[in-house]
């Protein structure tokens, strides 16, 4: 496969359900080797944009393209790995008997124990899968999703339930998997992790793409700035200053998120004229999340994820 080659896309996209239009006029690519976040509130059309290119759902109107082929065409399918977020496995069978059997439904799947060391599950192949923390289930679903050497691999919250250490191994291991060509398809709630992992974000917002490029350039769209600095000043007064979004204290440190960064770094110097230990800082995943879906309530899930 080559880098960056188009390896499903959506052009014209509409799908509605009754008098709901769930997708109006959806364009998207995917690519080779690039790991691509897909971002939007609860209700924006992400779980039906991933039901139409796994040939689970029909397009009322506008093509999709799964490797050049109808996505519900079966050769098409064998190209793609999916890793849902609800997954209804055998609790009785072993985690190893679990990846053998799904192995066996490709042409050229990985070896098992290739499999196992991607997804840091090596001590847990004879363990019956119920028998497995929540963390260590998602671990064997990743390894089930990767096994049959996906071309396309469509990750739905894979981390949650992870802890940090696992967390990251599995970040290394998407990483290693677009590195060998295979394109991801991220949908998360850490945003964070979006920023880490993400060659490309997609906003999706009732329906329709809001924002598709880079972090850098989701973030470069709106004006909102992070300020950090050492300060006595209260929190709850620097709140209530023209162009604060938000201001909180962490032991010393005074925490403002604003729109009018100048002004408001001007009237923090001459309120407090000892500070220090100023920061100013381009606008966070989050602050850009919120500037494009319009929603001032926090995000759906900011715990960080680096």
């Amino acid at each position: 496969m080559r880098m960056n080659e188009v390896v499903a896309s959506l052009h014209g996209a509409h799908k509605r359900y009754g008098a709901q239009h769930a997708l109006t006029g959806v364009d998207m690519e995917l690519h080779a080797g690039q790991v691509l976040a897909l971002l939007g509130p609860n209700g924006a059309g992400k779980t039906t944009t991933i039901g139409l290119l796994l040939g689970l759902l029909r397009a009322d109107a506008g093509q999709v393209r799964l490797f050049g082929r109808d996505p519900q065409q079966v050769a098409a399918r064998r190209g793609i790995g999916v890793m849902l977020q609800d997954a209804a496995l055998p609790p009785t069978l072993k985690a190893g008997e679990l990846l053998r059997l799904a192995a066996s439904y490709y042409p050229a799947p990985r070896p098992l124990a290739e499999s196992a060391a991607l997804a840091g599950i090596d001590d847990l192949l004879d363990r019956p899968y119920g028998k497995l923390s929540g963390g260590q289930q998602r671990r064997v679903q990743f390894a089930i999703a990767v096994c049959g050497r996906p071309r396309l691999l469509f990750l739905d919250e894979p981390t949650v339930g992870l802890d940090l250490p696992a967390r990251q191994r599995l970040w290394a291991a998407i990483r290693t998997l677009a590195g060998e060509g295979a394109a991801v398809v991220l949908t998360t709630h850490y945003l964070e992790e979006a920023g880490h992992l993400a060659d490309r974000v997609c906003v999706l917002l009732r329906g329709r793409i809001v924002s598709d490029g880079s972090v850098d350039a989701l973030r470069a769209r709106v004006a909102t700035r992070s300020i950090r600095c050492v300060s006595t000043l209260d929190a709850e007064t620097v709140a209530a200053w023209p162009g604060v979004r938000q201001a909180r204290r962490e032991s010393t440190q005074l925490h403002v998120t604003c729109d009018q960064v100048e002004a408001v770094v001007r009237r923090l110097l001459d309120a407090d004229p000892a500070l220090s230990a100023l920061e100013v800082q381009a606008a966070g995943l989050d602050e850009a999340f919120r500037d494009l879906t319009g929603d001032g309530t926090p995000s759906p899930d900011l715990r960080e994820a680096a």
